[in-house]
């Protein structure tokens, strides 16, 4: 009997799939956004997917593996974009989908398990209290809390609150560890960053405490400007008003928002630019005052306006943004493909203008205006319309020579995309908590290769653990 038919045999009762068409599926994430990747991920699929329902099923699922040296990839509903949840090595799909309780609701925060649905989370949390999460992916209706914190950063809300790698946007993680007898953690504070962002490579997250804010319903507004710079700097002065709050700010370069948001192109010219903006419902009066002090820029659409119609059939602006403008390009154009860009303070406008002037429109703009490290800032994901990997790695490079670090969304490991920086003190906690190295095996170069240099001077955006 071949180890994978007597892994089945051994969970008998636990709520399996075999069939190797939807195991396959399900193996699958975004990550054919990147041509690279997709080259590279094409054919990678697990051999068995299991659903568990319990912490306790869990522990029987690692318990099993662990003996059998069977590896586990945990996926929530596989909207990540660089392979994080793709099983290199097969062996089990753990899908967290039937984990999806809103255990409990309080004044500042909420307790959910990992797979539930961002959105349902929010639902949950208005019904009973007014709140709402601080932050969530532009997958925000098919996206996990748990794959959230396991693969993302931030996203809508993180031009208020920063994101996941800062002090309070995560309170709790319960984690199941990959041992003979399997460990249940309750973290906190500074340990948190062991788990966060680590692809499922040390440990299962079972359990979430998030801090909620107040809920709005909040309004969505296209500004047009007929050049992109404008549209920046429209952005960063409205990032930079105290009082007036905003949910999210997204200046996109034209023709990307005729082109690409087709549901709205009929109030958007080709040649416009447009920023992509979700605005309180009780700052929309300051919000006026603030278009109409600025030198350009006009409304466009706003949906507290909007027909019934129009209000029924268009996407929310957060389907405008961050990576689903990357989606909604691709089902227009399959051959782009795009980058994440740190603009760094205090000279973000001026860096955006010197990348905009280099590459043009072989690199449409995209922004995401974000505070990071205290300050006002934003990220970018621009359209790359893509010719070759070779190319791709000139932009990259020419972005970096000029002072604007990349997060490499054209790699699947932790390091290599510059996103989490592996230490010593990240080693030792995979060493206690998945000591044969079986949790989402390949992507931690680090554990791989031990004499991989952890200590680069590279940028990441969740640093080490380890203090100076």
């Amino acid at each position: 009997m071949s180890a994978i038919a007597a892994l089945k045999a051994d969970l008998d009762g636990l709520k399996i799939e075999d069939n190797q068409q939807i195991v396959k599926q399900k193996s699958r994430d975004f990550f054919w956004y990147s041509p690279v990747l997709k080259k590279q991920l094409e054919d990678v699929t697990g051999d068995l997917i299991v659903t568990p329902k319990t912490e306790d099923e869990i522990i029987r699922v690692l318990k099993a593996c662990f003996t059998a040296d069977i590896p586990v990839t945990t996926r929530g509903a596989g909207t990540g974009n660089y392979g994080q949840a793709m099983p290199l090595s097969g062996g089990v799909v753990l899908n967290m989908a039937e984990m999806t309780a809103v255990k409990e609701v309080k004044t500042g925060s909420v307790v959910v398990e990992a797979g539930a649905i961002m959105s349902d989370i929010d639902k949950t949390a208005r019904e009973q209290s007014g709140q709402e999460l601080r932050m969530h992916p532009s997958t925000y209706r098919t996206a996990t809390i748990g794959g959230f914190i396991a693969g993302g950063s931030g996203g809508v809300g993180s031009i208020n609150w920063g994101g996941l790698r800062d002090l309070g946007n995560v309170i709790r993680l319960r984690v199941i560890t990959m041992e003979a007898d399997p460990q249940i953690l309750e973290m906190t504070g500074d340990d948190l960053q062991k788990v966060m962002h680590a692809y499922g490579t040390n440990g299962i997250i079972t359990e979430i405490e998030m801090p909620l804010t107040a809920s709005y319903d909040w309004v969505d507004v296209l500004v047009g400007f007929d050049d992109f710079m404008d549209a920046v700097r429209f952005s960063d002065a409205l990032a930079n008003q105290d009082g007036l709050l905003t949910k999210n700010i997204a200046p996109v370069a034209a023709p990307v928002p005729h082109d690409y948001f087709l549901r709205h192109q009929k109030f958007i010219r080709k040649d416009q630019s447009v920023a992509v903006l979700m605005v309180a419902p009780f700052a929309m009066a300051a919000f006026e005052a603030f278009v109409a002090r600025q030198p350009s820029g006009e409304v466009l659409y706003r949906s507290d306006k909007a027909s019934d119609e129009d209000v029924r059939r268009l996407p929310p602006a957060y389907e405008l943004s961050w990576n689903h403008t990357t989606l909604r390009g691709l089902r227009v154009d399959p051959e782009i493909t795009y980058l994440q860009v740190l603009y760094p303070f205090p000279n973000q406008v001026e860096l955006v203008g010197k990348m905009q002037e280099l590459f043009g429109d072989e690199v449409p703009g995209h922004l995401e205006y974000v505070r990071f490290d205290g300050d006002i800032t934003c990220f970018g994901l621009p359209i790359v319309r893509y010719t070759s990997e070779e190319r791709l790695n000139e932009i990259i490079r020419l972005h970096e020579d000029n002072g604007c670090p990349i997060f490499n969304p054209h790699r699947y490991t932790l390091e290599e995309g510059g996103m989490k920086q592996t230490d010593a003190v990240q080693l030792a906690f995979k060493q206690e908590a998945d000591p044969k190295g079986l949790l989402n095996p390949g992507k931690m170069i680090a554990w791989e290769n031990p004499d991989y240099d952890y200590d680069s001077g590279q940028v990441f955006l969740f640093p080490g653990l380890q203090r100076g």
